[in-house]
C-alpha cells in the first residue's frame, strides 16, 4: 500500500501533525482568506498593506485546505508547497505562493518588502484559484 503525501510528512521533527479536520475551524479559516482577499483589492490601501492582505489571505485558505484533509502545519510555507495533494493544483499556482512566501519573509526579516502591481496581481489571481478550488470540497462530516 503507498502512503499519502501527507503521511510521509507526519511524525517527530516533520512539518505535519495529524488532526481530524473541524468543521467550524475550516469554516472560519476560508471565512478570514475571504475577508483578506475582498480587503487586498482595495486600491485605496498601500500596495504593501494589499500584498500582505492578500498573502494572508492565501495562506488561510491554504491552510484550510489541509486541514481539510485532517492535517495541522508547523511551518507557513508548507500549505503553498502541498496544493497538489490538497486541491490539485499546479505549478501555475503554488509557485507564485512560495515565491511570495519568499517575498513576506523578506519584507518580515529584513524590511525588504519589494511588491510590484504584476505579484500583486499574481497572488490575488492565484488566491481565487485557491478558494474556487476549496469551495468544490465536500462538506465536512459533523
Amino acid at each position: 500500500m503507498m502512503t499519502s503525501p501527507f503521511e510521509n510528512l507526519v511524525g517527530t521533527g516533520k512539518p505535519l501533525k495529524a488532526e481530524p479536520p473541524d468543521a467550524k475551524e475550516f469554516a472560519g479559516l476560508r471565512r478570514s482568506g475571504v475577508v483578506r482577499l475582498t480587503d487586498a483589492v482595495n486600491e485605496s490601501l498601500s500596495i504593501e498593506g494589499r500584498f500582505d492582505l492578500a498573502y494572508n489571505a492565501a495562506h488561510s485558505l491554504c491552510l484550510a485546505a489541509l486541514r481539510w484533509h485532517g492535517y495541522r502545519s508547523a511551518n507557513r510555507y508548507i500549505v503553498f508547497q502541498l496544493l497538489p495533494h490538497t486541491l490539485g493544483l499546479g505549478p501555475e499556482v503554488w509557485r507564485v505562493l512560495a515565491k511570495c512566501h519568499d517575498i513576506r519573509n523578506l519584507g518580515e526579516y529584513e524590511g525588504d518588502l519589494d511588491v510590484d502591481d504584476r505579484i500583486l496581481a499574481d497572488l490575488i489571481a492565484a488566491c481565487r484559484v485557491v478558494l474556487v478550488k476549496l469551495d468544490q470540497l465536500p462538506a465536512i462530516a459533523p
